[in-house]
């Protein structure tokens, strides 16, 4: 089978990267970057000055792209984002499903209902399984759902990337679905799911773990998914099998990879304006524990609170994972101890790229510093991708 891939979401192209350092037999024959609410595309042209660009409906929002204009493609890649994904019934006399207006995962549905890719990855935040609060489980099973509709099974797994080697304790989960009508998913079928989520299964594969002490099973109503919308809810566990609606789920441990601290990734002679003036007040409040009277909407006081972050963090650790406001006064921004010389100061832009796991100055084409650092928030761990690629590559192969 032909190593073709469609790239959603893209970013600046860390799918593409991974899977290309798995195999240069990989080519992208299409892709989708479009970010909303900006005038600029700082992302697309990132990804464009390293690869190319392919047609004129890349930079546009992916809800204008024709479905039937995308390249058929035999893997569809993309890291799409966690939001609303509850549907209702269409009005009298229409047909197909009505989901809130801009939710992305439908697009990925459409996708795939047009050009039917045999083999999906997908990448999302860990709370994806656990969403919504007031119906735990429903979102994923929503997506379970659409894929079981359209005759694909699914693996799925919470990594943390530092587990298996990386330098960021970066938490995703990630979706690997197939036709059911290709060799690998023949073969599933054969087998014990246990043994899928233990030892033959994709993320098994690669990404090595304990063996599994027990698993949880259910079933979803597949063919009506506005019901699965408003009634389903499910506990799923950081690993899981769905087959024709049947769902098995357990908690996996993995078998742990010594990790890159942060110190490695870091530049010298860094320069003076990534360091942290004298007044550190609002730093220490802000990485310090608290606990704050707030007025909820409905006029109800309850106490907010929160444990301290590391100031400075542990530079013999991996990193801390990686938001989109990465460098602003924020919580969340990494603060170091410089080794050279002991002051405190952000990571570069480099450095974050580094953290993320791709080639030095990778965004440095002109864009801003501040979308330098939203664009490694916004990415994921390029070495994940390159694992999981080289167990594409013997899944391919055997097609």
């Amino acid at each position: 089978m032909k190593k073709t891939v469609c790239e959603l979401f893209a970013g600046v192209g860390g799918f593409r990267l991974g899977l290309e350092r798995a195999s240069e037999d990989w080519k992208t024959v299409w892709f989708s970057q479009w970010e909303p609410s900006r005038k600029l595309q700082w992302a697309h042209k990132c990804y464009v000055s390293h690869w190319g660009d392919i047609d004129e409906n890349t930079g546009i929002d992916i809800k204008e792209v024709d479905k039937k204009l995308i390249p058929n493609h035999n893997l569809l890649v993309g890291g799409f984002p966690c939001q609303d994904y509850s549907v209702a019934r269409p009005l009298s006399g229409l047909t197909g499903l009505e989901g809130k207006k801009g939710v992305l995962w439908w697009q990925i549905r459409d996708i795939l209902q047009e050009k039917k890719a045999p083999f999906v990855l997908l990448e999302n935040v860990d709370r994806l399984l656990k969403s919504p609060a007031s119906q735990r489980g429903r979102d994923f099973g929503v997506i379970l759902a659409c894929f079981a509709s359209l005759d694909y099974s699914v693996e799925w797994r919470v990594i943390n990337s530092a587990d298996y080697g990386a330098g960021q304790r970066r938490r995703r989960t990630f979706i690997f679905a197939y036709r059911n009508n290709t060799a690998y998913g023949k073969k599933s079928f054969s087998m014990n799911p246990t043994l899928i989520m233990d030892e033959k299964g994709f993320f098994a594969r690669t990404f090595p773990s304990e063996k599994i002490k027990s698993i949880f099973e259910g079933e979803i109503i597949y063919k009506d998914i506005p019901r699965v919308s408003e009634e389903f809810k499910f506990p799923f566990e950081n690993a899981g099998y769905m087959v024709n609606g049947k769902i098995y789920t357990t908690k996996i441990k993995p078998i742990y990879e010594k990790p890159i601290p942060l110190k490695s990734l870091l530049e010298n002679d860094v320069p003076e304006k990534y360091f942290l003036n004298e007044n550190l007040a609002k730093w220490e409040y802000l990485k310090g524990p608290k606990k704050v009277k707030r007025i909820s909407k409905s006029g109800h006081e309850y106490t907010f609170s929160e444990g301290p972050i590391a100031f400075p963090d542990d530079i013999e650790l991996p990193a801390r994972t990686m938001l989109t406001s990465e460098s602003s006064l924020n919580r969340s921004t990494h603060v170091i101890r410089d080794p050279q010389n002991g002051r405190l100061r952000l990571i570069t832009p480099l450095e974050a790229e580094r953290i993320q796991g791709f080639e030095d100055n990778w965004t440095n084409m002109g864009m801003p510093e501040r979308f330098r650092y939203f664009c490694m928030g916004n990415a994921l761990v390029v070495s994940m991708v390159t694992r999981m690629g080289k167990t594409l590559n013997t899944i391919f192969e055997n097609e």
